[in-house]
């Protein structure tokens, strides 16, 4: 049954300042369950961490802190996180059965609740794993469905997928940065901010782009490109 989240209170004086894409931005949005932040925000963290791994993993080891560590059982939370991982939205209507396909289709998924403070009391730590294939992601539920990313392979980051933006995990190599902005210039797509981290020289490296306007159409020759792990899109 699909619900909608009523239990918001804006102040006129904040929806002056803020700018909404739609009225659900306000309301919350349309999903199978009972809490936009422990359901709604778990599933659209789930899918973010699927669309940066860019494939189903074998194995999830899922941390879950404060709040969803004390009820993700009773409020959806687990089911949320998962059925994300398998690439629904909120309200996909198989939600409900998430930890019964993910099962069918060989991913073993472990929930480790955790006792310690965390920066948000709706935070979870996702690594996923496919083969030599790992990826770490933290994410946090702000409420009426919104979300934050604020770690992504140890790296840390806030991001609020607000804006179009484009997450790309690659090797550090030279010229890398060179070839994703002239496949970004070449679609018309101007650069808002960048953000460039690695592990170390050699090793591991992310790009966090943020550009003015949405077209996801370079994203394929942007995964094409030689030393690209993942590449992932968010609008």
């Amino acid at each position: 049954m699909l619900h909608y989240n009523r239990n918001f209170k804006i102040r006129w004086k904040n929806m002056e300042q803020l700018n909404y894409r739609s009225v659900f931005d306000i309301i919350g949005p349309v999903m199978v369950g009972p809490s936009s932040s422990h359901t709604a925000g778990a599933a659209r963290i789930g899918k973010v961490v699927r669309n940066i791994f860019g494939e189903q993993p074998d194995t999830v080891d899922i941390y879950l802190y404060e709040s969803f560590a004390k009820t993700y059982r009773g409020h959806g939370t687990d089911i949320a996180l998962v059925g994300g991982l398998l690439g629904m939205d909120p309200d996909d209507s198989r939600l409900g059965d998430s930890l019964k396909i993910a099962y069918e289709s060989g991913m073993e998924v472990l929930f480790t609740p955790k006792k310690e403070k965390a920066e948000h009391p709706n935070m979870v730590r996702m690594v996923v794993y496919k083969g030599e294939h790992k990826l770490s992601v933290t994410g946090i539920s702000i409420g009426g469905g919104n979300i934050q990313i604020s770690e992504v392979n140890g790296f840390k980051l806030s991001l609020s997928l607000g804006t179009p933006t484009f997450i790309i995990v690659h090797q550090d190599v030279p010229g890398m940065i060179a070839k994703v902005s002239q496949l970004l210039s070449e679609a018309t797509l101007n650069i808002g901010t960048m953000t460039v981290t690695r592990e170390s020289k050699g090793e591991k490296a992310i790009m966090i782009i943020e550009v003015d306007e949405r077209n996801s159409d370079v994203l394929e020759k942007i995964r094409k490109l030689e030393h690209i792990y993942s590449a992932a899109y968010f609008d």
